[in-house]
């Protein structure tokens, strides 16, 4: 049986532009406020039972820290990823908390909100952006690496730009990154894959969660039941894998905000779903 050129090089530029399905992620870590109504008062049983579902990296809160350290010390999770204090960045008060992220070892820190004084215009946009910018000059000095969490609220158009564009456009690239939450992009109106396409290079951390069906778009909050175990709802997960693979997202964390009972039962099934998933 002979093969044309010109079949080989339609054979090549079909192979070229087909996605490549058949991977899986290699790491999965848990955003901890999913067990925040279990985890203080059983934070080492807590901590072991997402080690034996899977999970291999962590993302916690400044808050509480102290009270969980210990035993999340005794598991094999990774630290990587922490949430810094809002109130800190206001008051130029960061230092000691990136000081204490780098001594126990976290890769990121993260700003979890733009405070509703700096979303009323781009003047007010662009003054949050700046201190939110130097602070991530701090971070990167210790060997951290600062990112901004996004919500809905993020995505809505003022004077016609959104909250998100003036942060990312008026910070430095190696200096401010961006935690991209799906759930929350997709409940603004946005597909994920292309906020990830938009902002490649600039989303090493990655939320993942999923959205019932019947969620109201907005820019505000969403109804408890709106929040799904990853592969339970709406939400192209795989795609957004493509997408976040193809931008550089180097740690992927599960996160459900609300959960229909216990949390760690939630985590399991999203974890049981993911490894699942070919993508």
């Amino acid at each position: 049986m002979t093969f044309s050129r010109r079949a080989f090089l339609a054979s090549a530029a079909a192979s070229a532009i087909a996605p490549a399905f058949g991977r899986s992620l290699k790491s999965i870590g848990a955003q901890l406020y999913t067990v925040r109504t279990v985890l203080p008062e059983k934070p080492l049983e807590t901590l072991q039972a997402l080690e034996k579902i899977g999970y291999r990296e962590v993302e916690m809160s400044q808050t509480g820290i102290d009270q969980i350290w210990p035993s999340l010390l005794k598991t094999k999770l990774k630290p990587v990823s922490i949430g810094l204090d809002g109130g800190l960045l206001k008051a130029g008060k960061v230092d000691e908390a990136i000081a204490d992220a780098k001594k126990r070892g976290f890769k990121y820190a993260v700003y979890g909100g733009m405070p509703a004084a700096d979303r009323v215009g781009e003047a007010e946009m662009k003054r949050f952006a700046g201190e939110l910018n130097r602070a991530g000059i701090q971070c990167r000095d210790a060997g951290i690496t600062l990112c901004y969490h996004n919500h809905a609220f993020e995505f809505d158009p003022k004077a016609g730009k959104t909250p998100l564009e003036v942060l990312m456009e008026n910070t430095e690239r190696g200096v401010v990154g961006l935690e991209l939450d799906i759930f929350w992009a997709a409940v603004a109106g946005h597909d994920p894959a292309a906020v990830l396409e938009r902002y490649s290079g600039r989303v090493p951390l990655l939320h993942l969660k999923d959205k019932a069906e019947g969620t109201p778009k907005g820019f505000g909050s969403a109804p408890r039941t709106s929040f799904k175990e990853v592969g339970n709802g709406t939400l192209d997960i795989a795609k957004a894998l493509r997408a976040a693979q193809a931008a550089g997202v180097k740690h992927y964390f599960v996160e459900q905000d609300q959960t229909p009972g216990d949390p760690v039962e939630s985590l399991r099934q999203s974890f049981d779903n993911l490894r699942k998933l070919n993508f």
